[in-house]
């Protein structure tokens, strides 16, 4: 029995310039059964800007209620409703409310369809001067330090540009971490407040960029990272080998597993690791800060 299901429209949204609306995303307000929005205060600004009104039944649809309201948009999806779904910027479900509804309506047979719009990923990856042919979008990293160090170190060795999404309150802290991660001297671009009135990015290494970082920073962020450079086991001199130890050690792992796991990265044997770290640890006993070097 052929069965008629409604259809399921994530819309992009301006992540600055109201200017970058879609033509689309006017008609589709204007026209759908259900708008599922992550603020309706802000969807009545959105649509006051585009000079439109919704005719349908608008509904919040935010992380706190998600799971709740999910079950209730699939049942008018099935039964053939329009929805639309709208968050405050950019894509829904990318860092934003929509995955569970859009997994829902999949697992139903749901026709799933979009509004392609303005996305601070892409835009952000563009301009910051970085490669762009092979990227990873690595979202919002853990606000707890070990647990930011431990998902920095899982990708410390792409090579792929990597994209992240940052509160503006915890930059310096997160670029600090890259760079202890990732290298002082990495390349990155920090994006703020794009296509808005006051958008700036920033280039430079990763040490200069959390310094410039402390003073203070505003607005919505994205930071685009340089990918790891291509190098083999003999380029991987002993401060690096120490540097990548005491990451793991500080992420929690045990000495000996750090130096197990460090090896195994560089393609080398575990005894080179170790009297590196042995030689490093005997340095700074003998220097001016003994006792509290690097390892």
């Amino acid at each position: 029995m052929f069965r008629v299901t409604g259809t399921l429209v994530l819309a992009g949204t301006p992540i600055g310039d109201i200017a970058d609306a879609p033509p689309r995303l006017a008609t589709e307000l204007e026209s759908a059964d259900i708008v599922a929005a992550e603020d309706t205060r802000r969807l009545r600004g959105l649509t006051r800007a585009l000079g439109i009104h919704t005719t349908g039944r608008v509904v919040s649809y935010f992380e706190g209620n998600e799971s709740a309201r999910t079950p209730e948009l699939v049942e008018a999806l099935a039964g053939g409703a329009r929805v639309l779904l709208v968050t405050d910027a950019g894509m829904p479900s990318v860092s934003d409310p929509g995955y569970r509804l859009v997994a829902a309506a999949v697992e139903q047979d749901i026709k799933v369809t979009a509004v392609p719009g303005p996305s601070a990923v892409l835009t952000a990856l563009a301009l910051s001067g970085l490669p762009v042919d092979r990227f990873c979008f690595e979202g919002f990293l853990p606000r707890k330090a070990g647990e930011r160090l431990g998902r920095l170190r899982e990708v410390a060795d792409e090579r792929r540009t990597l994209v992240y999404f940052e509160a503006p309150h915890r930059l310096d802290d997160t670029l600090a971490a890259m760079a202890e991660v990732f290298g002082a001297e990495r390349r990155a671009a920090v994006c703020r407040e794009l296509t808005k009135t006051y958008e700036e990015v920033k280039r430079g290494p990763l040490a200069e960029l959390a310094a410039w970082a402390a003073e203070g920073v505003r607005g919505e962020i994205t930071v685009v990272v340089e990918g790891a450079p291509e190098t083999g086991p003999a380029e991987l001199d002993a401060e690096e080998l120490v540097r990548r130890v005491r990451v793991r050690e500080e992420a929690g792992e045990r000495r000996k597993e750090a130096i197990a796991a460090v090896a195994a990265e560089a393609g080398l044997p575990k005894r080179e690791v170790f009297d590196a770290v042995v030689a490093a640890k005997n340095a700074d006993a003998s220097g001016p800060g003994k006792g509290k070097g690097l390892i």
